[in-house]
Order: C-alpha cells, then sequence, then structure tokens
C-alpha cells in the first residue's frame, strides 16, 4: 500500500495550485462580496483541462480517475471554494452527458462544457423533496417523440447563468418512487423556463443559485440519458463522485485555514513573544494538521474505491463525505478563532472560509442522510469485517 503520489499526481496538483494562486485566490474576496459568477475565469479553467476532469478522453475531456481529480479539486479550492465548488458539479454535468446520452446529444454539449464555453446546472432537488430525492414531483410526460416537462428544481447551483441542464424528472406514476424517474439533457433557455430570484446566501456567493421552472417544456426523446426509469440511478452514480468531490473542497478550504493559521502564529506577537511559542496554539494547530490529515486520507481512499469499482465505493464516499466536511468546516471555524479579532473582519479571508464551508454538511445529501447510508451498509451481515 502506496500513500505517496506519483510524479504525474504531482505535477497535476502543483499545476491546479498555481492555477488557483494566479486566478482565484486575487479574486476570491471581491467574488464573494459582489456575488459575481466568474464565467470568464471559468473558460480559463477550461483552458486548462478543469472542466473536463474525468471527462473520457475519447470525448474531449483529460479521462482522469476520480483520485487523481480530487487531489486537484483540493488545490483549487484554496484558491476559492466557492468557484471550485461550482467547478466539480459542472464536471458532474458533463460527466452524466458523456456517459449515458446519446452520441448526438453527446456531441451538441460535451466538447463545449469541457472547454468551458457552455456551462451545466444539476436539477435533482425539489422545493418538497430535498433529502427524500426519491420523492420527486417534477414531471416528464411523453408525446410522440417528445417529452413535455412540468415542475420545479429548489437550489439550482449556477441556474440563470448556465447553458444545459440535466433534469430529473418522472416518466412513471406518481407512487412509482426511484423506479420512475428518468433524466433528460435540457437548453437551459428553452422555451418554458424560467428562473426565480438570485437567493441571498450565507456563502457560495460566487455561484448563483435559483429556483428552476419548467411549464410544458419540450424535450426531445433523444435528449433523454439512458432509458426509461434509469435517471434515478444516474444521479446517484453521479453524487457518489459529488460527493468526494465536495469533500475534498472542504479539504482545500482546511488546507488554506492551516497554512494562514501557522503564517499568523508565527507572525503575530502578544506578550512579547511569538503566538507560535505558546504551547495550547502549538497544540491546536497540531489537532488542526491531524484532522486534516486523517480526512484527506478518507477522501483518497474513496476515490480509490470508486476508481476501482468496488462494491461498498458508496458506503465509503458517504463516510468521506461526512468525515471531510465536518472536519473542514471545524478546521476553518478554528482558524478563525486563533486569529481572534482579526478572524472575524472581511479584509482576512477566514471568515469567508468558514461561511463557505458551512454548506457542504448540508448539500450532496445531508451529513445525517450520510450517517444513514453507513448504517444501513454496516448492518448487513460481514460489511463491518470487511472494514478491517
Amino acid at each position: 500500500m502506496n500513500f505517496s503520489l506519483t510524479d504525474d499526481q504531482r505535477a497535476l496538483q502543483e499545476g491546479a495550485r498555481a492555477f488557483a494562486d494566479a486566478e482565484l485566490a486575487p479574486h476570491a474576496a471581491e467574488w464573494d462580496a459582489t456575488a459575481h459568477f466568474p464565467i470568464e475565469t471559468l473558460k480559463k479553467a477550461g483552458e486548462a483541462g478543469f472542466m473536463g476532469l474525468y471527462v473520457p478522453e475519447e470525448h474531449g475531456g483529460l479521462g482522469l480517475p476520480r483520485l487523481d481529480s480530487s487531489i486537484i479539486l483540493e488545490q483549487l479550492a484554496t484558491g476559492c471554494i466557492s468557484t471550485t465548488a461550482y467547478i466539480t458539479i459542472h464536471n458532474m454535468v458533463g460527466w452524466m452527458i458523456a456517459s449515458f446520452a446519446s452520441d448526438e446529444c453527446r456531441e451538441q454539449w460535451v466538447p463545449a462544457m469541457v472547454a468551458g464555453d457552455k456551462l451545466g446546472s444539476y436539477c435533482l432537488t425539489e422545493p418538497g423533496s430535498g433529502s427524500d430525492a426519491a420523492s420527486l414531483r417534477t414531471r416528464a410526460e411523453r408525446d410522440g417523440d417528445d417529452y413535455y416537462l412540468s415542475g420545479s428544481k429548489m437550489f439550482i447551483s449556477g441556474a440563470g447563468a448556465t447553458d444545459v441542464l440535466v433534469v430529473m424528472a418522472r416518466t412513471g406514476e406518481p407512487d412509482s418512487g426511484a423506479a420512475g424517474i428518468s433524466a433528460f439533457v435540457v437548453p437551459a433557455d428553452a422555451d418554458g423556463i424560467s428562473y426565480g430570484k438570485k437567493e441571498d446566501k450565507m456563502g457560495w456567493n460566487s455561484q448563483p443559485t435559483r429556483l428552476v421552472s419548467f411549464d410544458r417544456v419540450r424535450v426531445p426523446a433523444g435528449n433523454r440519458l439512458g432509458e426509461e426509469g434509469e435517471g434515478f440511478r444516474f444521479a446517484m452514480k453521479a453524487l457518489d463522485g459529488g460527493r468526494i468531490n465536495i469533500a475534498t473542497c472542504s479539504l482545500g478550504a482546511a488546507q488554506k485555514a492551516l497554512e494562514l493559521s501557522r503564517d499568523y502564529l508565527g507572525e503575530r506577537k502578544q506578550f512579547g513573544r511569538e503566538l507560535a511559542q505558546f504551547q495550547a496554539l502549538q497544540f491546536k494547530l497540531a489537532d488542526m494538521a491531524t484532522e486534516l490529515t486523517a480526512a484527506r486520507t478518507l477522501v483518497r481512499l474513496a476515490a480509490f474505491k470508486l476508481d476501482e469499482g468496488d462494491g461498498e465505493a458508496s458506503a465509503h464516499c458517504a463516510m468521506a463525505k461526512r468525515f471531510a466536511t465536518d472536519m473542514g468546516f471545524e478546521v476553518c471555524n478554528q482558524a478563525l478563532q486563533l486569529h481572534g479579532g482579526y478572524g472575524y473582519i472581511r479584509e482576512y479571508p477566514l471568515e469567508r472560509l468558514v461561511r463557505d464551508t458551512r454548506v457542504h454538511q448540508i448539500l450532496e445529501g445531508t451529513n445525517e442522510i450520510m450517517r444513514l447510508i453507513i448504517a444501513r451498509r454496516l448492518l448487513t451481515p460481514g460489511m463491518i469485517e470487511s472494514l478491517a
């Protein structure tokens, strides 16, 4: 078992950190303050390959495993958590279209998405179905060669500023549960689509979040992903990777918070000594680093399991998401505490790190749902023994 990164992985890591330092970090505070969606920077991310990390090479992406993608995303998140989180969502949408769409639909969207010329949004959550995603009510009624989509989606990242939506909708009976859900590729400007107000959020301000409404939106049958009834399976498969991605964003935030804390403790003096000389603060820094390292190891293990097609990959992704997002928020919060009053003012990035990481414990399945997923697997005979 080798925990060291390969030379290629190190190169990916260094390239991503250089992009984060040059293109994301200098603007993150302004994007947050003005709620600016940095489309031009996302285009640059496409030019660097970051908008199609695990889209197969034959469709224009880098075709990276989830482990290598996680290494890249962690470094990007050190520059701007909110923007990197949107990049992860875009990658998920591009991967779904590349993996499950018809050839015609794939060619229409994927090359432009990989280049960063077209942006995507993932539409699953509804006003009445959050954690219970299988109860969604948005409907797609078949009429000849088309479907007509009606309903609404809530808390959709990028909505109103993106070009294509992957929408989960019910094609089965109202009580058909997960088996009655299909997935569709829908142009974001299709007739019958309307967008709600941009939500005023605690964090993640560099990406817009809106409600999306569908009023008999015509969608060609060729825009369906896979067969009828496969949509929920596709959505959950995408969310395994999405959970690794959002956990990875928490790693990047915690890494940045740890670096800022180390520098601050070395520069700031109280009672005639540098703060770094106080043992209590040394212990705090040690705990933060230990928790970050543990979370990083768990996330990379989950990514490895997903790459290997391990039968228990979903449980490992849930464990990684639960632990890393809780850890990321706590490390950023402790870093703010170490900075004292300076941590609380917007001149320093700590308060933004705290705000941006808080939502990670909610989205891609709340951490309570992650515990439910883990517990159900643990109650399966032999599962606990397999963890050893």
